[in-house]
């Protein structure tokens, strides 16, 4: 792969960090602020929400830093490693954790009579596009895997 190619992936990596990072800093506390005062009936559940949404920055954060060391790993001509593996498993592992904290806010909201159509709509579109990366990192660790046993068939042939 090319090195610009490499260059234009690290940093797609690193201005999604940076948006995100914005987003949970500005965006996410001035919504939970506006929706407690426009349903009050609804602010008890401002603090365990925002909990819960803060609490996926952590495997996300996780993964962005995996898929940043994946592609110094490609740079360096090490994409076929047990290293890359173990960083598509990481990945994988992080996806599942997202969906899983995603699916308890989504029951959390379900059982206090508080999920909002859109609400839903967001949650599955996360809960969807973790899915994705965790089911693409899987078929990627798999075909890595398999790649790396018919690599060290050969080398045992030669």
């Amino acid at each position: 792969m090319r090195k610009d190619t490499i260059l234009f992936l690290k940093l797609a990596v690193i201005i999604i960090g940076i948006i995100v990072f914005m987003l949970f800093i500005f965006w996410l506390p001035w919504l939970a602020n506006s929706t407690s005062e426009m349903y009050p009936e609804y602010a008890y559940l401002k603090y365990p929400v925002l909990i819960g949404v803060y609490t996926t920055g952590i495997p996300f954060y996780i993964a962005l830093y995996n898929a940043f060391m994946l592609l110094n790993y490609i740079k360096k001509g090490n994409a076929f490693s047990e290293q890359s593996v173990n960083i598509l498993n990481n990945i994988k592992k992080c996806a599942i954790s997202v969906i899983i904290v995603y699916v308890a806010i989504f029951l959390y909201l379900l059982t206090q009579n508080a999920l909002h159509p859109g609400i839903a709509i967001i949650l599955f579109a996360i809960i969807f596009t973790a899915f994705t990366i965790s089911l693409f990192a899987a078929v990627l660790q798999e075909l890595l895997s398999t790649a790396l046993e018919i690599k060290s068939e050969n080398d045992l042939t030669v």
